[in-house]
């Protein structure tokens, strides 16, 4: 992969540095670990991967991340929807993060709370904050969640494209109406703990369960408007309309399909019903029989992207808006290629006439405000 194309060097990009030397940037989703796992010389190897350099082909390293300004980021213990013993996977990508903590100490510190972000910008360091992505980990044992809290993460997915046995998922057939008797157990006890509730991947349906279970603020870590793009992956306007009351955060992720409607029509011949690439089809190959047949895959972009931060900022209000990239190494966005295209995201924004006070409640200040509220509302 390319290295993000250089900035704009104008009055809004040199405001846009200042306002992330003084304002933390807070990024609510990366799957960096499951990258590292899956690194064909790496293979889990954190002393291998090197995260000092620069990896061309990916999208995420220490100097990108600090060219970026981030003060915190949310790396995720992602578990494949069909994994064998997910709480043995979950374990092994949490024993990963906490290599990079360990290796990297000088970088990161541990992100165990709001406290902790707001210390490494301090520092000049990057609060690493853990987090499952799938409620597989748990394997139907509620006590799962209070281990994995101990272990320092501090944010769930509840599912991922798969249904699982609690919990229906956004691409995928639903089979509880939302959430069963223990999906609500626990939230319940997220809640309790002090642990974010993430409702990125799940059906509309457990969103409003959530909603009308949860005792603190939720977030959506990657996820966009449906009205938007109607990816199942993103949020419906009447979803969006009870987030205020919730006093929840939509964190606008950066995957193409979930951004342009054009990108999300052209892949659809690939997809299945539910949005998801089908068991046993090789992506590549499937995608370019679309390109011989439909031409090259259209491009989503910046401001593609910012369009979603608008619409949701007017729907839902500056209050519970932020930013989740997803990078996994992947295919990025024109213009959101890497972790340091924060300045830019931010410079695009003040283009567009988004006040002082309400980037910094995009960067980071209402995450910042959702993790004081989960972290009050715990006990």
């Amino acid at each position: 992969m390319a290295l993000a194309s250089p900035p704009v060097q104008d009055n809004a990009y040199a405001a846009a540095l200042a306002l992330l030397d003084r304002a933390p940037m807070i990024d609510g989703h990366n799957d960096l670990p499951f990258v590292i796992r899956q690194h064909r010389e790496a293979r889990g190897d954190v002393g291998v991967y090197d995260l000092g350099k620069v990896h061309a082909e990916g999208d995420t390293d220490i100097p990108r991340m600090q060219a970026g300004k981030l003060a915190a980021q949310f790396f995720a213990a992602y578990v494949p929807p069909k994994q064998k013993g997910p709480a043995g996977f979950a374990l092994a990508q949490i024993a990963l993060m906490r290599g990079i903590l360990k290796r990297h100490a000088k970088v990161f510190r541990p992100g165990l709370g709001a406290a902790d972000v707001l210390a490494a910008k301090a520092e000049g360091r990057i609060a690493l904050i853990m987090t499952i992505e799938n409620g597989s980990a748990l394997d139907n044992q509620l006590d799962a969640l209070d281990a994995y809290y101990d272990l320092g993460v501090r944010l769930m997915t509840l599912c991922h494209n798969d249904t699982t046995d609690w919990c229906d998922s956004a691409t995928d057939a639903p089979r509880h109406d939302g959430l069963t008797a223990f999906g609500k157990d626990v939230i319940r006890r997220m809640n309790k703990l002090g642990m974010i509730v993430d409702l990125a991947h799940v059906s509309p349906k457990v969103m409003h369960d959530t909603l009308d279970v949860t005792s603190a603020p939720v977030v959506w870590s990657h996820s966009n408007a449906f009205s938007l793009c109607d990816h199942p992956r993103n949020v419906p306007d009447d979803v969006l309309d009870r987030v205020a009351g919730n006093g929840g955060v939509v964190m606008a992720t950066f995957v193409p399909d979930f951004i342009s409607q054009a990108s999300r029509d052209w892949h659809r011949p690939a997809k299945d019903q539910y949005g998801k690439t089908p068991e046993g089809i090789d992506s590549a190959k499937a995608e370019a029989e679309i390109a011989r047949t439909a031409g090259p895959r259209p491009k989503a972009t910046l401001p593609q992207y910012c369009d979603h931060l608008d619409y949701l900022a007017e729907r839902i209000g500056h209050d519970h808006v932020g930013v989740g990239s997803d990078f996994f190494g992947w295919i990025n966005p024109d213009g959101l290629e890497d972790t340091s295209v924060f300045p830019a995201l931010i410079a695009e924004l003040i283009r567009r006439g988004w006040s002082e006070e309400n980037l910094e409640k995009l960067a980071g200040g209402n995450t910042l405000r959702v993790m004081r509220a989960v972290e009050k509302a715990a006990g």
